[in-house]
């Protein structure tokens, strides 16, 4: 071991770093880790390393499950009741449907959200709207997430909210979104749409707020 005091205010750092690596590459079962993950993702190295330190921080165990997630989801929302939205979105994030998030799964998911082209997002957002994960949208999936979306914003942000509100909501854009009038939402409907009305992005806040 080099025992120069010139390198001695760095040991810590180079330490920290190696530990960081290591655990990473046993988060994800592969001693490429931090490569692979920088391969797949839109991060840099360092931008990867910073996210992982606070991913460590909130779960050291390098997995979170539900309501660690709903937790840490809640304070970003104190003014309603995030719980259920963050349901839907820990499920989505859930890639393998395992009932945790693990770093890479999270840093995937983180990707597309802020730096995915808009076709990655509308596939993202897509499978979140999809609950039960059979390729359709339905009217009930997307009233549920409107709702959950509503009640996580909270009265303060939408003082004069009616409980029939969600629905109507829901009513324009599925009559927009199902084309084909079956009853449900394919994923090319649903991108198609989406691409060609603006107010639809913006109101089923899809990329804003809530991500």
């Amino acid at each position: 071991m080099i025992q120069s005091e010139t390198l001695e205010g760095h040991q810590d750092i180079f330490q920290d770093s190696v530990e960081d690596e290591l655990e990473l590459s046993a988060v994800r079962h592969r001693p490429e880790g931090l490569e692979q993950l920088e391969a797949q993702t839109r991060f840099s190295r360092k931008e990867l390393q910073i996210l992982y330190r606070g991913f460590k921080n909130e779960c050291p165990s390098g997995v979170v499950n539900e309501e660690t997630f709903k937790d840490i989801y809640s304070q970003f929302f104190p003014q309603g009741d995030a719980s259920t939205y963050a349901h839907f979105l820990f499920n989505a994030f859930d890639t393998d449907h395992n009932g945790s998030v693990s770093f890479e799964d999270f840093v995937m998911g983180l990707s597309i959200l802020l730096r995915g082209t808009i076709q990655e997002k509308l596939n993202w957002a897509f499978n979140l709207y999809d609950i039960n994960k059979d390729g359709y949208i339905t009217k009930e999936e997307m009233l549920d997430i409107m709702k959950a979306i509503y009640d996580m914003m909270g009265k303060c942000t939408y003082p004069v909210l009616k409980e029939e509100t969600p629905r109507q909501h829901v009513e324009v854009f599925f009559q927009k979104m199902d084309k084909n009038k079956d009853g449900v939402v394919t994923i090319d409907e649903f991108i198609d749409c989406c691409q060609n009305d603006e107010n639809i992005m913006r109101s089923m806040h899809l990329f804003e707020n809530v991500l």
